[in-house]
């Protein structure tokens, strides 16, 4: 089933693509929750002429996206974590706790937009920032540890 999204959506696509979906995931989720609509012959022509007309906001927004990338350059943001004495930490680091640390250094990026492997040992690792559809740009996060011994 093709669909039009209104919306970004992880995985599936972002605004104003049409995307194949399952119908099952169209019909009872995408289109009943507003993120989508059919892909009609219609649809796909109003979307291409607000296309059209958005091209240069849609440049502008890329540019900006360039810039905020070329800001943070090789950022490296330092979390701090309980580990044990091997190395691994309790609990894990999240994709909020390296949006608090780039908001602490000036940067204002949505959670939602940050994808980092799963951390389970101190060390360092690669974030990657969603700044665009066309702009993904890596941050070194290292894992430090507080080490607590246990009794």
């Amino acid at each position: 089933m093709e669909i039009i999204l209104k919306t970004d959506i992880t995985g599936v696509g972002y605004k104003n693509d049409i995307v194949s979906v399952k119908p099952g995931y169209g019909r009872n989720y995408l289109i009943p929750q507003g993120f989508a609509v059919m892909a009609t012959p219609s649809n796909k022509k109003v979307v291409a002429e607000n296309v059209r007309q958005a091209a240069h906001k849609v440049e502008k927004i890329k540019n900006d996206a360039l810039a905020l990338a070329e800001q943070i350059g090789d950022l490296k943001l330092t979390l701090i974590a309980k580990a044990g004495e091997s190395g691994k930490i309790f609990g894990r680091v999240t994709n909020t706790q390296i949006a608090d640390a780039l908001r602490e250094k000036g940067f204002d990026i949505d959670r939602k937009k940050i994808t980092i492997e799963d951390v389970k040992t101190l060390g360092e690792y690669q974030a990657t920032l969603d700044l665009h559809k066309e702009v993904k740009h890596q941050v070194t996060v290292e894992v430090a540890g507080e080490i607590v011994l246990q009794a």
